[in-house]
């Protein structure tokens, strides 16, 4: 659990990190370096979700690196299933992290939405959907990996 007193938003309790994987997490279907130690650190504090369509089929390889089983989203409907996840998990304690036009609404529905410039681009949905942007992955799991850096942003 990640406990968060915002001024001006009042307290967040974290308990998930729900994450788009490709374009998130990997590009073409292969993970990002160093993710899957950042995951073990994570997971101390956590409960790691990934949400994927499988675009490349190589999820599976995905899994096996971070020690997770993705939940595969039907294709032709990511947004609202992403966003369905995270609601279901109880919104008020999730943080996600994506950058895709159907990562919107999921990062809108969460307590801490976080969007990431990635070479795919960052959709103009995620971005307005967002609480907070950050240039990569690494900084994104860095805010959660160091809490008062998301308190010093969204602090009003």
């Amino acid at each position: 659990m990640i406990k968060l007193d915002i001024p001006g938003r009042g307290v967040v309790q974290l308990a998930h990190l729900v994450c788009d994987v490709n374009g998130t997490l990997a590009v073409d279907g292969h993970l990002h370096e160093g993710l899957a130690q950042i995951f073990v650190t994570l997971r101390e504090r956590l409960s790691l979700h990934l949400l994927t369509a499988d675009t490349h089929g190589r999820q599976y390889i995905i899994d096996q690196q971070l020690d997770l089983e993705a939940v595969r989203v039907t294709r032709g409907n990511e947004a609202a299933q992403k966003a369905e996840y995270v609601r279901n998990l109880g919104a008020e304690h999730v943080a996600a992290i994506g950058q895709g036009a159907n990562d919107a609404a999921m990062l809108q529905a969460a307590a801490i939405g976080i969007g990431i410039l990635s070479v795919e681009g960052l959709s103009g949905g995620a971005l307005r959907s967002a609480d907070i942007i950050v240039p990569d992955i690494y900084a994104a799991l860095g805010l959660l990996e160091n809490p008062l850096r998301i308190v010093a942003t969204l602090r009003t």
